[in-house]
């Protein structure tokens, strides 16, 4: 957690995705983001759930933490009901700015993941590229997906997309650096039992170096899938990347979790 201090002079505690989700250069930092593997993601998902056989404007689409839109846009644009929930209102608006120079509909919703409203809304749920385990604490990411089960209808699909820990483990790089425009940017990696954390200091051509934290739980094949069967969820397949391919525990870079709520 970041500290700031508030107007009246006394320390507040930030989450560290609620500052730096929020920050204008985070969006600078990872411009090289590729939308192609966006759209090659999204395919892939309606495939294996078999929604690609259903008309598009028939299905409600909840993209959770979206953040600036890759995968709702995509969505929107193949015809879906789309809904992206994120907590940053910067990159919300960043989203919404993409939807309307595309003419797209794009329904857009800002809240923490563990208080998402709706019931039994949607046929999909995506929560994609490492959007999950954000929390101290276990119970926090368990009411994630309590949320999500609840957002869904009846034969709904909820796709998770995590980090395979172990690839993790066995291809970590601990320190990197990159330039993206103008900005060089450092990077520094710590892999626990629990937690992969990342500090990034960023360094603008004018000004002073800043420095932003990334931390997020890893989960095992077999205690996500748990804490899914938890909730209610039906698991009924896993894959290892973004085309689609067999989840193989030893060498898969992803742990993408297709389950039911039946």
């Amino acid at each position: 957690m970041a500290v700031h201090e508030n107007s009246s002079g006394a320390e507040t505690s930030v989450n560290w995705f609620e500052e730096w989700f929020n920050h204008p250069l985070y969006l600078q930092a990872y411009s090289h983001r590729d939308h192609s593997e966006a759209a090659q993601c999204i395919q892939t998902i309606l495939s294996l759930s078999a929604l690609d056989l259903k008309k598009p404007d028939s299905l409600a689409v909840l993209d959770i933490a979206c953040g600036a839109g890759r995968h709702a846009l995509e969505l929107a644009r193949l015809g879906y009901r789309v809904t992206g929930n994120d907590l940053s209102p910067f990159l919300l608006e960043e989203a919404k700015k993409a939807a309307q120079k595309r003419n797209l509909p794009l329904q857009l919703s800002c809240c923490d993941m563990r208080k998402i409203p709706f019931e039994s809304a949607y046929n999909l749920l995506v929560q994609l590229f490492t959007s999950f385990g954000y929390f101290d604490l276990i119970e926090d990411d368990q009411l994630v997906l309590n949320k999500a089960y609840k957002a869904l209808q009846y034969g709904g699909w909820y796709v998770l997309d995590l980090i395979n820990p172990l690839h993790l483990q066995r291809n970590l790089i601990t320190h990197s650096s990159r330039t993206s425009g103008e900005l060089a940017i450092i990077e520094d990696r710590i892999l626990t039992e629990e937690r992969i954390t990342k500090t990034i200091n960023i360094i603008p051509p004018d000004g002073q170096p800043i420095s932003f934290n990334e931390s997020v739980r890893l989960y095992s094949r077999q205690v996500i899938t748990a804490m899914l069967q938890k909730e209610g969820f039906t698991v009924a397949t896993i894959v290892g990347n973004y085309a689609g391919d067999r989840f193989i525990e030893e060498k898969s870079p992803r742990l993408m979790i297709f389950c039911q709520k039946v």
